[in-house]
């Protein structure tokens, strides 16, 4: 199964998750104190005048599309022409006329000039206001101070600001002093329309006091109101995604498990999410093989016992009828006694094969036992192959078959259960004798490859049939289907089982050496060489 590398393990989807929500709510909240910060610099920010005075929609009577240089705070601005009429303001409060000598009470836009009134009325004097005009050099950076004394009358009672008036009107006055708009510093400046008439441009820039900042500042904090909804769907978000992310291939997993209890095989395949549980879907998915194979398994085992209690049946009841026939014939007279000795004979016959049988079964069930064990020893195995095959050498020859063996001089040792390894030889042997012709040749070979020791015992007989080859090795399984031949069927089986016992195996080879037909190979494990003794 391929893994989704996108995909890590469990912990780090968790501390990512973590750490990307943590990141959008730094970024929600920083997005809110921008959009809060904007809102107030927009509230506190002063008016553009000078983008204004350079803008060439003024010259054109475009008034309208001045104010967005206008701050939220309350600034406005109001254009006279030439007569001091009022031609166009912003807000409805503007004076709809004014005179030159009030116009030229008003500071110049730019000039740097600060004027300080106080009213002295409250004080037993001459003088009723005090007005005291900073003019600031930029390039110098001093400042020229003009002070100026008027009774209540606003006539002159000393000094000036140098423009040689000796009295001023209650509206000069304010409009000298700043105070004709309250709360409103108030300056001009002078333009030409696209007629090439001289206009004024009155500036009206809102003061705010520390009461006004603070219900502006107030209101503002409204904005914050956004982080829970936006946190809401952030939330909302992230509970999604990690639901899609671990919820979701949980959840198909746990359908394979009820699928599964229900006797169901599935498989998971590419289940998604995180290291974790795309590992558990992988692991599910070789549990339902597993599963899978062992119910496969447990049908062939049905199979084979339901044939191995056929195939005894079969075994048991050949020799048994036969038997049971003859005495039930000597019983009834119908065996002349002349006769009898050879029915007998023939009793006695069918009797050693079911004891030959029954010792078959009995070996096959021995090894096939879970506590069957060996007691093997440390033997040279060419040593022990001259003993059996010296000691099997009149059998071979009173059979009318010839034996070829090629075993090297040197020691091979193994590690071998000397009573059940002869079995193995005796099952290959006593086969090669039953099913082949006389003047059939056998061979016996030993040769070392790699860690192992290899035993190949062949001869140049009748062969075994090519479609029995692939389950000679299983129980009950002789030359023919018929199983009208000598043999158990069991031989090989227990052969096979005795050599995985030793930690060998017996294999029968699929395209033997020129001149042999059949080729049983025996693979056992080397024993280490000792060490010389001293």
């Amino acid at each position: 199964m391929k893994s989704n590398k996108n995909s890590g393990s469990l912990f780090r989807l968790l501390a990512r998750s973590y750490l990307l929500f943590t990141l959008t709510l730094l970024i929600i909240v920083g997005g809110i104190f921008t959009l809060w910060n904007h809102y107030l610099n927009s509230l506190y920010a002063p008016s553009d005048w000078m983008a204004m005075l350079t803008d060439q929609a003024l010259s054109e009577g475009k008034y309208d599309s001045l104010r967005h240089y206008l701050s939220n705070s309350g600034d406005s601005f109001g254009v006279y022409d030439s007569s001091g009429h009022l031609v166009y303001a912003s807000t409805e409060d503007f004076d709809s006329f004014y005179t030159q000598q009030e116009l030229s009470c008003i500071p110049r836009y730019g000039s740097n000039i600060l004027i300080d009134s106080y009213d002295l009325t409250q004080h037993k004097s001459n003088a009723s206001y005090l007005i005291i005009r900073h003019t600031f050099q930029n390039d110098t950076g001093e400042d020229f101070v003009d002070l100026m004394a008027l009774d209540q009358n606003y006539q002159v009672l000393f000094g000036g600001l140098q423009d040689g008036k000796t009295s001023y009107t209650p509206r000069e006055y304010q409009l000298l002093t700043g105070t004709r708009y309250p709360n409103s510093f108030l300056q001009c400046a002078s333009f030409d329309n696209s007629q090439g008439q001289s206009m004024t441009l009155l500036l009206r820039e809102a003061l705010w006091n520390e009461a006004d900042y603070l219900r502006h500042y107030n209101q503002s904090r409204v904005i914050w109101l956004l982080f829970l909804p936006l946190f809401l769907a952030d939330a909302g978000l992230f509970i999604w995604w990690l639901s899609r992310k671990i919820g979701r291939p949980l959840r198909k997993l746990n359908d394979a498990v009820i699928s599964q209890s229900e006797g169901r095989l599935v498989r998971v395949g590419e289940c998604g999410g995180t290291l974790e549980i795309r590992r558990i879907g992988e692991s599910f998915d070789r549990f339902s093989d597993r599963l899978a194979e062992s119910e496969r398994q447990r049908r062939i085992l049905d199979e084979g016992r339901q044939k191995l209690i056929a195939d005894i049946s079969h075994d048991l009841k050949t020799p048994i009828t036969v038997i049971a026939g003859y005495i039930d014939a000597i019983c009834d007279g119908k065996v002349p006694p002349e006769e009898q000795t050879r029915y007998l004979r023939a009793i006695q016959s069918k009797a050693e094969a079911l004891t030959e049988l029954v010792n078959a079964f009995h070996e096959y069930s021995k090894v096939e036992h879970p506590e069957f064990i060996l007691h093997p020893e440390r033997t040279d195995l060419c040593e022990f192959l001259r003993e059996y095959l010296a000691v099997k050498y009149e059998e071979i020859d009173l059979a009318g078959f010839s034996l070829e063996i090629s075993i090297p001089e040197q020691a091979i040792f193994c590690s071998l259960d000397p009573l059940q390894f002869r079995r193995v030889l005796d099952n290959l042997l006593s086969n090669a004798l039953r099913h082949n012709r006389l003047g059939t040749v056998l061979f016996f070979d030993v040769d070392v490859e790699k860690n192992s020791a290899l035993v190949r015992v062949a001869d140049n007989g009748s062969g075994i049939p090519p479609e029995r080859i692939p389950y000679i090795f299983e129980p009950f399984v002789v030359g023919s289907d018929a199983r009208s031949g000598t043999g158990s069927g069991l031989g090989l089986a227990i052969t096979r089982r005795i050599m995985e016992k030793h930690g060998g195996s017996i294999s029968l080879t699929p395209h033997p050496a020129p001149g042999r037909s059949t080729e049983f190979v025996l693979c056992l494990p080397l024993e280490p060489q000792l060490p010389p003794s001293e």
